[in-house]
């Protein structure tokens, strides 16, 4: 039971179901199910109904029993408009009450740690209890842009900056900074320094064995990025779980994996969404970048021999088709993972397509409809 475990048990009609970490797996899943949102654009639409159906979304995840709502922080992808974490989290905690809510991750090395612990500290004052802060080392872009986020023309990514980044934003979120450190008259508002208050837990988020073993060292819960790192899966857990020392926040390793899922009434529709985040994800990585395609566009896409073999490499470890062929592919990654929760992700062109995704996969495991 992890120490964090304040909270009731078996959660209330207004709070977060679990402890202020671990979720409850509901109806026949494995383990809990939760939502990791990117926020897509697809074309033909707007950001501006990309918002709206992140709202629907998170209305949606509440309603159907998944545990928590992340959002990721990308920067200069027209496909993509989760640019602003916060500012779309604080938009999600007054459109629902109860799923827990949190950045999938904010971008540290992207942000001054007194402005994360500000941002963060003011949503837990919105929504006390249902906030998530992950935190990941990449940049969330290219270069160039990191260096315009950054106002810098040399990044530091030294393997001691983003340790001691963290220890800053902790020391900030519990207002401990020691007697004469620089920072110590300083606070993070709202927060401690204006009473005994929660805040949010620390996660960190990985693609590789760094914030895995920094989060065993720490003691912190881990996220990996399975959806688009799948061959360091299971190696950057058994490093987290190796490296897991106890800690205030969790006497046990606590792991959630990113999973590319789509459901659909049937298989031909399943693979005509997913194919159109491949080739979106083709072409982010041949450097054109641009809203999701529509499934014809992708469908009628040329694809060179080179190509395709990205495109079916990057299918290979989406989980997709009928509700019945999700549900089994989720519980056989669960099995060989041994991840503690399941964070779906439907990075595909249409915003029913996804909303539709994850009622299906809600009814595959029979989850309740809940008030």
């Amino acid at each position: 039971m992890s120490e964090t475990g304040t909270q009731s048990e078996a959660g209330t009609a207004d709070g977060p179901r679990g402890d202020a970490i671990r979720g409850e797996a509901l109806g026949s899943a494995p383990v809990p199910l939760s939502v990791l949102d990117l926020v897509t654009v697809g074309s033909g639409s707007t950001a501006s109904r990309s918002l709206a159906t992140s709202v629907e979304l998170s209305r949606l995840a509440e309603r159907r029993g998944y545990h928590r709502h992340w959002v990721a922080e990308h920067h200069s992808m027209p496909g993509v408009a989760s640019s602003s974490p916060a500012v779309i989290l604080a938009h999600l905690a007054a459109h629902t009450r109860r799923i827990r809510l949190g950045s999938g991750g904010v971008m540290l090395p992207n942000h001054a740690p007194l402005v994360i612990a500000e941002q963060f500290g003011t949503l837990e004052a919105l929504a006390p209890g249902r906030i998530d802060l992950g935190l990941g080392r990449a940049p969330g872009t290219d270069g160039a842009t990191a260096a315009a986020l950054r106002r810098t023309d040399t990044l530091h990514e030294g393997a001691d900056d983003f340790p001691e980044q963290l220890a800053e934003l902790t020391r900030f979120l519990d207002d401990d900074f020691p007697d004469g450190h620089r920072y110590a008259r300083i606070h993070a508002v709202p927060g401690p320094v204006q009473g005994p208050k929660g805040r949010p837990p620390v996660w960190l988020l990985g693609s590789s064995g760094f914030s895995a073993r920094l989060a065993g060292l720490l003691g912190l819960p881990f996220a990996f990025a399975h959806h688009f790192s799948a061959r360091n899966t299971i190696p950057a857990l058994d490093l987290y779980r190796q490296s897991f020392r106890p800690s205030a926040v969790l006497d046990a390793p606590y792991t959630l994996i990113g999973v590319g899922a789509l459901a659909a009434d049937d298989e031909r529709e399943a693979y005509r969404q997913v194919l159109t985040g491949a080739l979106s994800m083709l072409r982010l990585r041949t450097g054109r970048p641009g809203l999701i395609p529509t499934p014809e566009e992708a469908e009628a896409y040329g694809f060179s021999p080179m190509e395709r073999e990205f495109a079916d490499d990057w299918l290979a470890n989406v989980v997709y088709g009928t509700p019945d062929t999700v549900r089994e592919g989720l519980d056989e990654l669960r099995k060989r993972t041994g991840a503690d929760e399941l964070m779906l992700t439907a990075n595909v062109h249409g915003g029913e397509a996804r909303l539709r995704s994850y009622e299906l996969v809600a009814d595959a495991y029979a989850m309740p409809r809940l008030a």
